[in-house]
């Protein structure tokens, strides 16, 4: 379903939805009582629709290739083959190499749904080309496996099967640059839907090969970015995009990337704003002090580079976000274990670092076991600053409605919370002080119209269909519309 919206009159007319809601108000909104009192007798759905159609401010942590819906993959994927791309995945396995080949490499054997191209799969063995079938040609139970396949959908999954065959089973899907801008596109359209206006999302510029296997360069990607983002159909979105790089920060050679990614960054910080440090915090190897020194000498040289660093995203005491601090980050991702370290959590009261929320990764991939025991409302509750954010919300088969929804059932919040989280999230983006300037005032008379619409009694239903995916009907019998 495309739906975009666009400017204030797309919010104007989605404002104005949840009849419920009218019984409610009053005419004297200063303590946000018609808020209040809509909360605590509103069904889930009505709660929902609600968030869905309010106003929101940006995403800040957000991995593109995590983004994609399952089925995003495969229908765009198919609409590859205008630009040469066709693709073939794994259904079977019928042990055409030898055991103990490869199975823990980062392209294992024994991965069932690793996509490959029609050039790779030309090279194959014709036992291994007996394994692989064209996406077009899966027959129903096939198909539904290989969307299954890419996102968290069943008991016991968790981060490992996340990190370990997620990726591996995207594998050269994620190699191909139009590709990767349709989702990028894809991803404003359905934040733009539900009111979003600025996504920061970590987009590699490297490793993109067009069909015959040519690489293409870094400067020929940025100019792809831009020419895309210069398009209608994104343009309509009203979203605003800006990038950050990221590293892997385990392998070997993540301090040579760390430098090469400062002077792209530094080169491009029109689009690119940032460096980040992703990737399994409980693999050792990837610990922050490893990058103290490389930091320091990059700072000698780059004066317009920013960084954000996975921290925190742990289930054990660790002074990883103390580190990640003083190697400069602005930004925290996740930052889940900061509650046990209470000298650091005094501190960082009030500023001037935020944390990166993601409510659902965090229980998708067990960190927490259940929503009491995220910290998430003693870092809000105290003043640390926080924000929203998605993750990778494909393979969540979520969106930021369900964070804001999570948010509120769990935790309770107030209209004063939800508007405070979508301002930080503007305030704490990367993006330029005039830029930023700008979009704080299109949120803010955003969020006005539409709290002065609830608050007065006028909310009617109207032409909104609020979307919702898997996470939302498994978690919460929220089951709508879906994409």
């Amino acid at each position: 379903m495309k739906r975009i919206a666009s400017s204030l009159k797309k919010i104007t007319a989605s404002a104005v939805l949840i009849c419920s809601t009218a019984m409610y108000a009053s005419s004297s909104y200063a303590d946000m009582d018609w808020f209040e009192k809509f909360k605590n007798t509103a069904s889930d759905k009505d709660l929902y629709t609600f968030l869905y159609a309010m106003p929101k401010g940006g995403d800040l942590h957000n991995h593109i290739s995590g983004a994609a819906r399952s089925e995003w993959w495969y229908d765009l994927a198919l609409d590859q083959s205008k630009n040469g791309y066709h693709y073939f995945t794994k259904t079977t396995i019928n042990n055409c190499v030898p055991y103990g080949s490869n199975e823990f490499a980062g392209s294992p054997y024994l991965l069932l749904f690793k996509t490959v191209t029609e050039r790779t799969y030309k090279t194959m063995s014709e036992c291994e080309q007996s394994e692989y079938k064209r996406l077009e040609d899966l027959n129903s139970e096939e198909k539904a496996a290989f969307l299954n396949a890419i996102r968290l959908n069943g008991k016991g999954e968790g981060r490992d099967e996340f990190f370990q065959t997620h990726w591996q089973r995207l594998y050269e899907l994620t190699d191909n640059p139009y590709l990767m801008l349709e989702i990028l596109v894809k991803n404003m359209q359905a934040f733009g839907a539900e009111g979003l206006i600025y996504m920061e999302p970590m987009m590699g510029s490297l490793g993109y090969q067009l069909a015959d296997g040519t690489e293409v360069s870094d400067e020929d990607f940025v100019a792809m970015i831009k020419a895309r983002l210069k398009q209608p159909d994104a343009k309509a979105t009203g979203v605003t995009v800006r990038l950050q790089e990221s590293i892997l920060r385990f392998v070997p050679s993540a301090e040579q990337q760390l430098i090469r990614d400062y002077k792209f960054v530094s080169a491009h910080s029109d689009l690119y704003l940032a460096v980040n440090m992703v990737g399994r915090e409980d693999n050792d190897k990837g610990h922050p002090m490893r990058f103290l020194q490389t930091l320091r000498e990059l700072r000698r040289t780059y004066t317009n580079v920013k960084l954000s660093i996975h921290a925190g995203e742990v289930d054990e005491p660790n002074s990883h976000i103390r580190d990640t601090l003083l190697l400069g980050a602005d930004r925290i991702g996740h930052g889940i274990n900061l509650i046990t370290d209470d000298e650091l959590m005094r501190e960082m009261r009030h500023g001037p670092y935020m944390v990166e929320i993601n409510l659902i990764s965090n229980l998708l991939l067990e960190y927490v076991d259940e929503y009491s025991q995220h910290p998430f409302p003693e870092y809000l509750r105290i003043g640390i600053p926080v924000a929203l954010s998605t993750d990778d919300r494909g393979m969540w088969d979520s969106n930021m409605t369900d964070e804001f929804f999570v948010a509120v059932k769990e935790f309770n919040l107030s209209w004063e919370e939800i508007k405070t989280l979508s301002l930080n999230s503007l305030k704490y983006s990367f993006v330029d002080d005039k830029t930023k300037a700008s979009l704080i005032k299109t949120y803010e008379e955003r969020i006005k119209h539409f709290e002065d619409t609830a608050a007065s009694g006028k909310l009617k239903k109207a032409n909104v269909t609020p979307v919702s995916y898997q996470f939302l009907c498994n978690y919460y019998s929220v089951c709508l519309v879906q994409e």
